[in-house]
């Protein structure tokens, strides 16, 4: 009896930790750049004093679906959005070098240009602050090109900086806590080429509301499951009880 009772407290409690995540998925489907966390479950012998005969089960993040999500047409001269693969630079709340695709880029009043969430974009040699203005283009590779106010020609572009843009290898990186992308090995990864940029359009969540929806329902389910085990394994355990008494 009590071997099946652990398995279903311990199943429920960690689907109850995966609903956490599907959920924070299902809220995010409308957050730009964002990549979903994938779950799974398994069971895990109980290690301790004896013979491991209990067994648990686990819930787990192997990774993240970095997958690309779809890319809207916005018209904003500031939003970007990656094209293919790679991620750009922005420094986090830590001052630490960190990497997303959430392309819906603003200037504060000192020209500093930050993501919508306030964090730095870093261009080649730091942070990226950007002069008075009457034009600004950003090219497919990153480079930041304005008209200065009073140009005497206003075709004539001036190239200020260049957006950093990385392609550091899946296996090596990982979504944190904030939702932004960091090195597992703690490298910094140097600017590439390669890595293009779509000016005026912005990447939507990878997020499938459907998908989640289901996950949601199938996940209640099996906590529903869990749960009858549990009342089942106590009705037992009375009976068994009274059994003893006679």
């Amino acid at each position: 009896m009590d071997r099946s009772l652990y398995i279903a407290m311990s199943g429920a409690t960690q689907t109850l930790l995966a609903q956490t995540a599907n959920a924070n998925n299902l809220a995010n489907t409308q957050t730009t750049g964002f990549k979903s966390d994938l779950q799974q479950f398994r069971s895990m012998p109980v290690y301790g004093d004896g013979y491991p005969t209990r067994v648990f089960a686990q819930t787990e993040k192997p990774a993240t679906d970095f997958t690309t999500g779809p890319i809207q047409a916005t018209g904003n001269d500031l939003d970007i959005a990656i094209n293919g693969q790679g991620f750009f630079a922005v420094k986090d709340s830590k001052g630490k070098e960190a990497y997303t695709r959430a392309g819906d880029l603003k200037m504060t009043p000192d020209g500093q240009l930050q993501t919508s969430s306030g964090l730095v974009v870093m261009g080649q040699n730091g942070a990226i602050k950007i002069p008075p203005a009457e034009q600004l283009t950003i090219s497919s590779n990153g480079s930041i090109s304005i008209v200065p106010f009073g140009a005497e020609n206003a075709t004539s572009m001036l190239t200020i900086d260049k957006i950093k843009l990385v392609k550091p290898d899946l296996k090596n990186i990982e979504k944190g806590n904030d939702g932004l992308i960091y090195i597992k090995d703690g490298s910094v990864p140097t600017d590439n080429a390669s890595v293009q940029v779509i000016q005026g359009s912005i990447e939507g969540s990878n997020v499938s509301a459907v998908g989640a929806m289901v996950d949601m329902i199938e996940l209640a389910r099996n906590f529903e499951m869990q749960t009858n085990i549990m009342k089942n394994a106590k009705e037992n355990a009375a009976a068994s009880a009274k059994l003893l008494q006679i």
